[in-house]
């Protein structure tokens, strides 16, 4: 069905996740190696439909890694143009918690900034790098591999 403007108008869904990137003093960030793929990535996963977003960062880095954070502010936000996933990301400050893994992760690591570059993925390293920018929120679109240029 074409609206107006020649355009579907049909509703698009999209998925909404959340990300804690914590931050402790030193400058280390945190960071889960999945148990399903392997590869290495801020805490974080679907926002529940009855949930805030900075809520949701809470609890999902504590259900990945044990420990407990403050959010401070959001620092991105992110959209998967192939999945029409939209990421939502906080910087986070950690209050208490020992690093466990879950069933979602099999390591839990503090890595440096030059860390984060070689073991994560682009389009998560740029979400960690961006959280330790103090600049305003970052917007970004990729394909799930690359990022896309800016419109």
């Amino acid at each position: 069905m074409s609206n107006a403007t020649g355009k579907d108008s049909t509703v698009a869904l999209h998925s909404v996740s959340v990300a804690g990137i914590v931050v402790r003093e030193d400058g280390r960030v945190l960071a889960i190696r999945r148990a399903d793929n392997g590869t290495w990535e801020p805490p974080g996963g679907v926002l529940e439909l009855d949930e805030q977003p900075e809520a949701g960062a809470v609890r999902e880095v504590f259900e990945e890694t044990g420990i407990r954070v403050s959010v401070e502010r959001l620092t991105g936000v992110y959209k998967n143009m192939s999945r029409g996933v939209v990421a939502l990301v906080f910087r986070c400050r950690p209050i208490d918690g020992e690093e466990r893994t879950s069933a979602e992760s099999t390591a839990v690591e503090w890595l440096t900034p030059e860390e984060v570059e070689k073991w994560m993925s682009e389009v998560y390293a740029v979400r960690v790098l961006d959280a330790l920018d103090t600049s305003a929120p970052h917007v970004r679109a990729h394909d799930g591999r690359h990022w896309l240029e800016e419109a």
